[in-house]
């Protein structure tokens, strides 16, 4: 098993003058960090779902210091706003293990693990297991496509799979320090929508692509579990101050996200799920601009008048006269199921 990441920024070979936001960041953690361990909190990794295809895997996951009981007892991790003022281990050591290959591998400065590594694994479901210096292992799951798929489906989560209902300027302060699975309810129809779609297309690859920050991810995918839509990788950023910014651009990071899957499935064809809440639809318009042959179909889910006002207005829909991309616009998963169907992308039983 070899790994092709590169060293992260902020590391041992850091090259890079950061923000001074990150500076005064970095600052203020380790200091946090040093009182964590001296009451005797531990490193532990937070497995995030993985992804990988032919002879490579994603890693993800995050560190951060936790009681020794919480740590050996996932079940007790903290959730909500506990998340966010949880200690990240910035630049710890982990290793993955799957049989009797290991890779040592290094997280960032927010204590996030996203790796590439050289690991042939079968398709389908998979597990490894990470392990960071003096924590216990534990198990992270990992999703590898098989070369034999021609179809995926890459989701919005806020607004599109679970009713947000707040102004856009608080989402990502809600998701991260209010966020409980219990207190969003799912979009009607989303989760039976894509149940039926991987159930046409078996073993069909399915992504959760977000501007949340990894903090939230557990409770995203508690919440994507208990409204039993298809597992699968979340795609989300880290929260805070860069190398050259205040904050992390969301947009951005969903832009590199859809690339980087074009790039790492170049026979996949997928259906691009998102709301009309400002940026999706041109956010979709353009990737489908420059990799037509990467897009399947485009489905928005219609905000209601009062999700509208709320998420600062409807965007303005792109020019699709032109486009050879089927679009299909519904405000719930009944009516995009419907349309859809008419594409032949569901049974026509279904």
């Amino acid at each position: 098993m070899t790994s092709s990441r590169a060293e992260p920024a902020g590391g041992p070979a850091e090259s890079t003058t950061l923000h001074i936001a990150a500076r005064i960041e970095d600052w203020i953690h380790e200091r946090r960090a040093r009182r964590a361990r001296r009451r005797g909190r531990v490193a532990t990794v937070i497995p995030f779902t993985g992804y990988g295809g032919d002879g490579w895997v994603r890693i993800l996951g995050r560190v951060v210091y936790e009681d020794p009981e919480r740590a050996s007892d996932p079940s007790r991790r903290v959730r909500g706003w506990r998340s966010f003022t949880s200690v990240h281990a910035a630049y710890a050591e982990v290793t993955v293990t799957s049989g009797t290959d290991w890779e040592a591998l290094r997280a960032d400065r927010g204590g996030v693990l996203d790796a590439h590594v050289k690991l042939a694994l079968p398709a389908g479901w998979n597990t490894v297991r990470l392990r960071v210096d003096g924590g216990q292992a534990v198990e992270a799951p990992i999703f590898v496509v098989s070369g034999q798929h021609r179809f995926g489906i890459l989701s919005d989560i806020d607004d599109t799979v679970m009713v947000t209902a707040l102004p856009r300027p608080f989402l990502a302060a809600w998701n991260t320090f209010v966020l409980d699975e219990h207190a969003r309810r799912p979009v009607p129809g989303m989760a039976v929508l894509y149940e039926r779609l991987a159930q046409r297309h078996p073993g069909c690859p399915v992504f959760y692509l977000s501007t949340g920050a990894w903090n939230v991810a557990p409770t995203l995918s508690r919440f994507l579990h208990r409204n039993l839509y298809p597992r699968g990788p979340l795609l989300l950023t880290d929260w805070g101050p860069t190398h050259d910014r205040w904050f992390r651009s969301g947009q951005q990071h969903k832009r590199e996200s859809l690339t980087r899957l074009a790039h790492e499935f170049p026979d996949i064809r997928w259906l691009l799920v998102g709301d009309d809440g400002q940026h999706d639809e041109d956010l979709y318009a353009a990737f489908a601009a420059e990799y037509p042959q990467n897009v399947a179909a485009i489905a928005i889910r219609q905000l209601t008048a009062g999700e509208a006002v709320l998420a600062g207005g409807r965007s303005r829909r792109p020019d699709q006269e032109t486009a050879s991309t089927p679009w299909v616009f519904a405000p719930d998963g009944a009516g995009l199921s419907t349309q859809l169907r008419t594409l032949g992308m569901l049974d026509p039983r279904a």
